[in-house]
């Protein structure tokens, strides 16, 4: 049964003259055969329909999937079954038009004669069908989608059903990891969840290319991938006769080429110096008596120095670098706020106050046992938070960084003059964050380099707030010739071991500063270190704000550095 038969004229002629001879006996019921049945015309448009349907339903599937992330090989009952169908027509049509095509033709014909055939042959009973099947050979793949740095996430079966109990509720998602005891794949089963459930798409936010073994228990919890920050060089920068060049972790343009600015200014002038004030961590717990009385006994007990020693060796027992400086206790009728100071060697140092805070707590209470405690931080720390007891006592590392900027300096470099700088840093820095009310702010952007810094090596983004804690200052020296400035910041909170700083990426920015880790030589150096870096950047950064405010820099370079140069109005319209 060829269709074919019926689209070469040749083949006509051969029949006709079958039915003339003498021994074309039967010659017309078979010519009568080569004729395709209606019922066969209907089977080739049944199956061409269920070919083009399937094919479209499974490209549709195709891209709903790379759209979600899932595994094409993840396949449903009903993607199972048009996949069969896809093939069983595809078997057919093949063996019906290809095969079958090529086998029509009768022996006797030459080679030439069946060239000649293809090339005059006129379309059949079903031409749009045939034309079709010989157009179109295989599923075209969708149009290239724009996805940045997202690779399709590959869930097996196993992790397919994971993936429906954690929508369905059966499965908590934050117990994936202990469940699975894979921290990859648990974050691959979460990011799907998160798609199905909100019905909202997660591309653009990368999965691969994380260890998320290294943030288990310590950094994030329910991880579903991480998002990108670019980071930025300042400097080299001259600080206490070392150069450094400063990782900045920002999206806002600007920050970092001001910030280099002002290293440059600062090297070309010698270099700056900095100090150290202070070194401690707070924690101050709030417990309550039934009388003020009480709490006062207590706050007594703790002031005097001869009880000092004694808690000394209960609070310094809680770790190798934790050592008991002072405690500092506040009484609001009977409740008592009691804040503890203590170093913390190149840790940040948080978990290790309030450790060794606890144990005196428990200490305590053998001579107090009727007092109460309510929380083991009272505020009166102060974390996170702009309070006055950080900008008076500080919190962290107190550090004052000085540098004497050449007047050439600020003409060639900074664009303005000595006397513009310490006119504005007056009325600015000063008087308007007074009139503001400022607390700890009297500085024109100290937090913007402390963000960016902190972010880049992994210290606690959230202690920006005190951290940023500063006063800057500026003065003509050497007859007025030349420009004195100075940053003094009560409370940078900074440490090069413990939480994020031990991620790969803030790892390589630490060791960028020569700060990675834990000091074996003077446990607690690179922590300092790294808080005189910070203070140092800040001065650099306020010395260039400065400059470009005062010279009227500040618009002109924003529009240049930190905004599109796309036409908006053509966007909108």
């Amino acid at each position: 049964m060829d269709v074919r038969r019926r689209q070469h004229p040749a083949a006509g002629e051969r029949i006709k003259a079958q039915k003339l001879s003498p021994t074309g006996a039967g010659a017309a019921d078979s010519s009568q055969a080569l004729l395709p049945p209606i019922s066969l015309c209907l089977t080739n448009a049944v199956f061409f329909g269920v070919f083009f349907s399937v094919a479209y339903f499974l490209l549709h599937r195709w891209r709903e999937k790379i759209r979600t992330s899932t595994p094409l090989y993840a396949v449903t009952a009903s993607e199972t079954a048009a996949i069969v169908s896809l093939v069983a027509s595809a078997v057919y049509l093949l063996g019906f038009f290809g095969i079958a095509s090529r086998t029509s033709f009768p022996d006797d014909l030459s080679d030439d004669e069946i060239l000649a055939r293809d090339d005059s042959r006129s379309p059949g009973p079903c031409p749009a069908a045939i034309d079709a099947a010989v157009t179109v050979t295989a599923p075209s793949p969708p149009p290239p989608r724009k996805i940045i740095d997202v690779a399709p996430i590959q869930l097996s079966i196993e992790d397919e059903e994971t993936v429906n109990s954690v929508v369905s509720g059966s499965i908590p998602s934050y117990s994936l990891e202990s469940r699975l005891g894979d921290c990859r794949r648990a974050a691959a089963i979460r990011h799907e969840a998160v798609q199905r459930i909100t019905g909202k798409s997660l591309e653009g936010l990368p999965l691969e290319g994380f260890d998320y073994d290294s943030i288990l228990g310590q950094c994030c919890e329910m991880p579903i991938g991480f998002v990108q920050i670019p980071v930025g060089v300042a400097g080299p920068l001259l600080l206490d006769g070392k150069e450094y060049t400063v990782p900045m972790a920002t999206t806002e343009g600007c920050l970092v080429a001001s910030t280099n600015r002002g290293c440059k200014a600062i090297h070309a002038s010698g270099g700056a110096s900095s100090v150290l004030l202070r070194d401690g961590m707070t924690r101050a717990p709030v417990v309550r008596f039934q009388t003020a009385k009480r709490a006062a006994q207590l706050k007594f007990y703790l002031e005097d120095p001869l009880n000092f020693d004694s808690l000394s060796v209960v609070f310094n027992k809680s770790s190798r670098f934790a050592r008991l400086q002072s405690i500092q206790p506040a009484i609001a009728g009977k409740n008592l706020y009691i804040r503890f100071r203590c170093s913390t060697g190149d840790a940040m140092g948080m978990n290790m106050v309030s450790k060794g805070v606890q144990n005196v707590l428990d200490f305590l209470q053998n001579d107090f046992p009727d007092m109460e405690v309510i929380g083991i931080s009272g505020n009166f720390c102060s974390d996170k938070k702009a309070a006055a007891v950080n900008w008076i006592e500080g919190r962290g590392k107190s550090v004052v960084c000085e540098a004497i900027i050449k007047e050439e300096v600020v003409n060639k470099v900074l664009k303005t003059s000595v006397e513009a700088l310490v006119e504005l840093n007056m009325l600015k820095n000063l008087t308007g964050s007074a009139v503001a009310g400022a607390l700890g702010g009297f500085n024109a952007h100290a937090s913007n380099i402390v963000s960016a810094i902190y972010i880049a090596t992994g210290q606690d983004p959230a202690q920006n707030v005190e951290s940023s804690h500063c006063i800057t200052m500026m003065e003509a020296v050497n007859d007025g010739k030349d420009l004195h400035v100075s940053v003094t910041m009560p409370s940078v909170e900074v440490g090069t071991v413990g939480g994020g700083t031990q991620l790969a990426s803030q790892s390589a920015c630490l060791n960028l500063l020569g700060v990675k880790g834990a000091s074996k030589e003077s446990p607690g150096a690179n922590a300092r270190q790294l808080a005189t870096i910070v203070a140092g950047s800040v001065l650099a950064g306020e010395l260039s704000l400065m400059s470009a405010i005062a010279a009227g820099q500040l618009v002109k370079s924003h529009m240049k550095y930190n905004r599109s140069s796309r036409d908006i109005s053509k966007i909108v319209s």
